[in-house]
């Protein structure tokens, strides 16, 4: 038992890894994000130092006013379950609710801590508001489809509860209160009558009830609100009016049309009231904003009965209130010159989601920010803020004012703006941006990495191959002439080491541009291409994090699927290296192409084909052009084949080489999986054709090998020095399918290893009782993929290799329709302590090194599992020859210990996905995780058995060669003089 215990130990040993102080942040990086803004809420101080929001992505978190870095943040699920509904501010506190308006929640802004939590009766979630009683704000009023309830705002305890009267009938919508001790409810029953609710603070009883008839109204979201003291004012675009009730007073609306203002809506367009209550306490500003347009607002004051036109602002983008003291302001973004309209697809989230309309689009994309008094409609002075958008197209989608008194009692603000491509500004007078976060790199939805070009003197010394011969003479000027250029560029690279050696690393890392960019020594240094969900490309230097480049598109919407491929790297100089994306719109299925440079940014001259069809499969083939760029075939709907790029020559080259092409389409709602070949005149034929029981089961994953894999050895050594060979099939697709039965009794998890190109099933295998979400890695001859057990309640992994036998079939070529024998198949499941979140393999240049899985895990840590430890011929029982082969026994758990975990304290929350790629040196594989943050770091799955050690000891080792070379003299020195005596003797 002892002498079995060894090789386990000698194996692990190796295993441990741990990361010294001084390499904290030396080759790994993390960047932190939050998201799209949803709720946001600015100090009104001059010298305030953070700004409270709450975002999209579920997250509550604090931004340093000063310099954008989150002093702290809650990310809560990342379901529906944890959605902001929402944020109010009172002094040192922010109350959210969540969940559908089920969990409220009082948060202390300086250190994030949470105040107190507490669970609300189920309800369809309408509104919140801050409640005002004696001057004094204490309570806060959660309104529900049926019910509304008053809480506590020191503890969040329930004051009372009440039923909404005809809640079955009337949408309530609205709740209003300023400080006179009761707490009106307003609803609505469409294209009927209008409730109003009026309950008592103190005790919750109903004091006055109210039915206002009202034919006209359909809602009370966006098109109503309560402006002065309880009046309800709202918006008809049918009878181009306003309608204003007083809720005190008044039994029935007034109405008011907007022609003796000389005002109109805008045809087919829904308007939107927004008003303004600084304090709860008090009664809300007889101002509002109307918006008769996209890009037309005016401002409005209802006072004593009469409406009155304030100020009419006919080109503006976006517009706020905010209140510093007794003034309250308001600010108006409009474009800088002249302006033109354009249709979007996508919406001012200030005022809702609105489809299809004109907005304000600047052609020099230059805005202007202006505060006006909301009493008189005048503009302050100096208080204009200047920016500019980059020439992106991304058009201003909020506005939050932070304003405060100077001094002088004169207003000076602050604004936050985000963009349609979510990113986030900071602006102050006059223009000055302090701060900007892009907040789309929180959802990375594909990523690739690209080599860096060569150096200057790198390309003078490749332009020497590959010409024709300019005599000898010439060669040997150029060869001398490369050689200077390369001694001179050395001698700046030393100067260099030296005067960044006295400065701290963060500056170094500023430093970075893409001016400067060039491939290192060992290809550790590369350009990350991130694409978002928002539709905005990156390109970011690995080795820091630093943004080189960004670009939008303009016409993706929401939803959309994203594929990146590498069409031409930097080995082709002087080509340009191409990247291609491939955009599928979610809605209507048609896809587009675009086509730019990695490392510049740039949009390629090359024009790209356009796509009259949806594309169903793309597909990047190793043939290139003259220009050295690979070919990408796109496979329509009808199985009509478009190549990029279409040049005579690649058409001639799929000519020759169609009865070698093979591709799969899967279609998951019918259960299909149907492989097809490409014929000469480049139609296709259906080769094959898979079919799984959609009332059973369904497809969740299709996993081929990646293309850019090196296997090394195509066998293992046994223990008896016999070769057991690998099943190295570049054709094997791993299918997953699931149970659509979701009973614990009857779930089940199926996988077929499918070879793509004769549609035969290579092996299949049911795991019962078991259910998704599944994570699985294919590469080499093995396939790993996880999964929840529903009998035993734990996550595991099952393990699948696959082996020719001792005997290789063909040893030069594999062809998938020359396979007259099944490969042998081993499987063995084991269990794992913990979810997971991702999964990825290393992946090195040659294929050397061991392979190590890294899981990413809902805690945000990213294990790095040897892939020794998922071998399924690791015996029960050891023999003399698994001790041969280094095999270690069998053992059920696989234990997650905090020495592999790749990112120490460094935790990516929300993780999607883990990216590797290899560097230059065999040892060393990129390894990038992504979600709500990203991490970038290097790993060794085998250590670094190329690389001399940081704490190598140079002194010692000069010391020795000098010593050896100065003894070497002196005893050639003694050796001749005694020669010379031994011939005169």
């Amino acid at each position: 038992m002892v002498a079995g215990a060894w090789p386990v130990l000698l194996l692990l040993a190796p295993l441990a890894a741990a990361v010294y102080e001084d390499q904290v942040g030396k080759f790994d990086w993390r960047q932190q994000y939050v998201g799209k803004l949803k709720f946001s809420s600015l100090e009104a101080s001059q010298g305030s130092k953070k700004l409270i929001v709450a975002t999209e992505k579920n997250v509550m978190a604090a931004l340093n006013s000063r310099n954008g870095e989150i002093l702290w943040r809650h990310v809560d699920k990342g379901t529906p379950e944890g959605a902001v509904d929402a944020m109010l501010i009172h002094g040192q506190d922010a109350i959210t609710l969540s969940n559908g308006g089920r969990i409220l929640r009082s948060w202390e802004t300086n250190i994030g801590g949470l105040n107190w939590e507490t669970s609300l009766d189920t309800g369809s979630f309408q509104m919140a508001s801050l409640v005002g009683f004696q001057d004094a704000v204490k309570y806060l009023a959660v309104l529900k489809k049926a019910a509304l309830s008053l809480h506590y705002l020191s503890n969040g305890h329930q004051k009372w509860v009440e039923h909404l009267p005809e809640s079955e009938k009337t949408q309530y919508q609205l709740v209003y209160s300023y400080g006179t001790g009761v707490v009106r409810a307003l609803g609505v029953a469409p294209r009927s009558h209008l409730n109003i609710v009026t309950f008592s603070v103190e005790d919750g009883e109903i004091t006055k009830q109210l039915r206002v008839a009202a034919p006209w109204m359909k809602s009370l979201s966006g098109a109503c609100c309560v402006v002065g003291e309880a009046v309800l004012v709202c918006a008809d675009s049918d009878t181009q009016s306003l309608y204003a009730l007083s809720l005190e007073t008044e039994q029935e609306m007034k109405q008011i049309p907007l022609q003796g203002l000389d005002l109109e809506f805008a045809d087919s367009f829904q308007p939107r009231i927004l008003p303004t209550q600084p304090n709860p306490a008090s009664a809300s500003r007889a101002q509002f904003f109307l918006q008769l347009a996209p890009s037309h607002f005016t401002l409005l004051q209802y006072r004593n009965g009469l409406l009155s036109l304030v100020r009419d602002f006919q080109q503006a983008a976006l517009v706020n209130f905010a209140t510093t003291g007794e003034k309250t302001v308001a600010s108006v973004l409009t474009c800088r010159n002249e302006v033109k309209s354009r249709t979007s697809d996508k919406a001012d989230s200030t005022f809702g989601r609105f489809h299809r309309q004109e907005f304000l689009a600047c052609p020099n994309n230059t805005y202007n920010i202006n505060l006006y008094l909301v009493e008189t409609g005048q503009r302050l002075l100096d208080t204009t803020i200047t920016f500019s958008l980059e020439q992106s197209g991304a058009r201003p989608e909020q506005l939050y004012i932070q304003v405060f008194l100077k001094k002088d009692d004169s207003v000076g603000y602050r604004a936050l703006v985000q963009t349609e491509d979510h990113t986030l500004m900071f602006l102050q007078q006059p223009g000055k941006v302090l701060w900007s976060r892009e907040e789309s790199l929180a959802e990375v939805v594909s990523l690739e990495m690209v080599d860096l070009p060569l150096t200057g003197a790198q390309a003078e010394l490749e332009g020497e191959f590959g010409k024709k011969a300019d005599g000898l003479l010439g060669m040997f000027l150029k060869r001398l002439s490369s050689q200077l250029i390369l001694l001179q560029a050395w001698t700046a690279n030393l100067w260099k080491m030296f005067y960044d050696a006295r400065k701290p690393r963060s500056q170094i890392k500023n430093e970075i541009n893409i001016d400067n960019l060039a491939r290192d020594e060992f290809n550790l240094q590369k350009m990350m291409v991130m694409v978002t969900a928002a539709g905005k490309l990156f390109g970011i230097e690995s080795s820091s994090g630093t943004i080189l480049w960004k670009q939008y598109l303009q016409n993706v919407r929401p939803g959309s699927s994203f594929k990146l491929m590498v069409q031409r790297t930097t080995a082709h100089f002087p080509h340009p290296p191409q990247c291609t994306l491939l955009v599928k719109d979610k809605e209507t299925k048609m896809s587009s192409l675009y086509v730019f440079n990695p490392i510049f940014g740039k949009w390629s001259q090359v024009a790209p084909p356009v796509l009259k069809r949806p594309v169903l499969q793309s597909l990047l083939l190793p043939i290139m052009d003259q220009d050295y760029a690979k070919v990408l075939l796109l496979i329509d709907d009808e199985y009509k084949v478009t190549a990029f790029p279409a040049t005579k020559n690649i058409l001639r080259q799929l000519e020759e080489i169609a009865h070698s092409i093979f591709f799969y389409i899967v279609d998951a709602e019918q259960g299909k999986l149907s492989g097809f070949r490409l014929l000469k005149d480049l139609t296709t034929e259906e080769s094959w054709q898979m079919t799984i029981p959609t009332d059973v089961q369904r497809i969740v994953i299709v996993k081929g090998k990646r293309s850019n894999e090196h296997v090394h050895s195509q066998g293992r050594v046994m223990g008896d020095r016999s070769v057991l060979y690998k099943s190295l099939n570049p054709n094997l697709l791993a299918v997953v399918t699931e149970s659509t039965d979701t009973h614990h009794e009857r779930t089940f998890i199926g996988i077929y290893l499918v070879d793509g190109v004769t549609g035969r099933i290579i092996h299949s295998s049911v795991q019962k009782k078991a259910k998704g979400p599944v994570h699985i890695v294919h590469s080499e001859n093995w396939v790993v993929y996880q999964y929840w057990n529903t009998k035993a309640r734990r996550n595991e992994f099952t393990v699948l290799e696959l082996y020719e036998g001792t005997e290789q079939y063909n040893a030069t070529a594999f062809s998938s329709l020359d396979r007259p024998l099944l490969p042998q198949v081993l499987q063995q499941s084991y269990i794992f302590p913990s979810a997971i979140s991702a999964m990825e393999a290393t992946i090195t240049e040659r294929g050397i090194t061991s392979r190590h899985l890294l899981i990413g895990l809902p805690s945000g840590a990213i294990l790095s599992l040897p892939k020794a430890l998922l071998d399924p011929r690791r015996p029960e029982i050891p023999t003399e020859q698994s001790r041969e082969e280094n095999l270690i026994p069998y053992s059920p758990d696989v234990q997650i210990h905090a020495e592999r975990f790749i990112n120490y304290n460094q935790t990516i929350s929300r993780m999607r996905g883990i990216y590797t790629a290899p560097s230059g040196l065999e040892s060393t594989c990129l390894v990038v995780a992504y979600g709500l943050d990203i991490f970038q770091t290097r790993v060794y799955p085998s250590k670094q058995f190329d690389v001399l050690k940081d704490d190598y000891d140079y002194v010692l080792i000069s010391s020795v060669l000098f010593g050896l070379v100065f003894a070497t003299m002196i005893t050639k020195r003694l050796a001749q003089v005694k020669l010379l005596n031994r011939a005169w003797r």
